[in-house]
């Protein structure tokens, strides 16, 4: 079992008790790690999926009682104050912290005909600008705490794919998995490894019955990914045992044969 006992994760976007967010936080805690996680509610109640009322209170408790620390925060990621906010508060309530889970997203389905500069421009502000600005932040506070670090994860999840009615999230994805090896490369000087985490189609309760009669032949594995497949590689990712693996894009997708 992946020991992850003397670490503390940040993981952003865990709002759903079926999203992949919160996923990642159950398995970083069942192995061990303090947990910080952020969510926004805002997005949730326009986004499709809906909100979980009262979801990140349940969730801080039910981590609680696994026996490590957590605490949770609502940000908006699009704004330029977030990644400073969401550090200082990780730092005034657990501490520094080692692994860093990029897994807030904005999605708001648009093509050709569709696609204007206002959404193009709000996904670039969650998707790039926040995430990427958080990283930075991220890594310069761990360098300063650790300075014989040898144990920093950066792990971004993404998506890619000939998706036509997905333009600006799967561009604003593409746009995460081409900074990851040249961040890797700048990184690993202070102990910090970088990789992303591609999940392929995930049950996360956004498929409903026609779109997993559609999905289903597509994985050969029998069955639709769901948030723990996940989650598992990504605490693996987040261990000691994935130190010599950086810069990399890694599918956990069950061979999805749709892309």
């Amino acid at each position: 079992m992946t020991n992850l006992k003397g670490k503390l994760a940040i993981v952003t976007g865990a709002s759903r008790s079926k999203g992949i967010g919160a996923a990642i936080c159950r398995s970083l805690a069942n192995a061990g790690s303090d947990v910080f996680f952020t969510h926004w509610s805002a997005f949730d109640e326009v986004s499709g999926n809906g909100t979980d009322k009262d979801f990140p209170n349940m969730l801080c408790e039910e981590l609680k009682n696994v026996g490590v620390n957590v605490t949770h925060m609502e940000v908006d990621l699009s704004s330029i104050e977030s990644p400073g906010l969401i550090m200082d508060r990780v730092e005034e309530t657990l501490g520094t912290p080692n692994i860093l889970v990029n897994n807030a997203t904005f999605e708001s389905p648009a093509n050709f005909r569709t696609l204007n500069r206002e959404n193009l421009d709000m996904h670039y502000k969650v998707n790039n600008s926040g995430t990427i600005m958080l990283s930075m932040e991220f890594a310069k506070r761990y360098e300063k705490a650790f300075p014989a670090g040898k144990d920093g994860r950066i792990i971004n999840m993404v998506s890619k794919g000939p998706d036509p009615n997905n333009l600006a999230y799967i561009a604003t994805k593409g746009m995460m998995i081409a900074i990851t090896e040249p961040l890797s490369v700048g990184l690993a000087p202070i102990g910090i490894t970088v990789n992303c985490v591609d999940p392929g189609p995930t049950d996360s309760g956004w498929i409903n019955d026609e779109l997993r009669e559609q999905l289903l032949p597509l994985f050969p594995t029998g069955r639709i990914g769901v948030p723990e497949d996940a989650a598992r590689l990504i605490t693996f990712l987040a261990s000691d045992d994935s130190g010599w693996i950086t810069g990399q894009t890694i599918k956990s997708e069950g061979g999805f044969l749709g892309k």
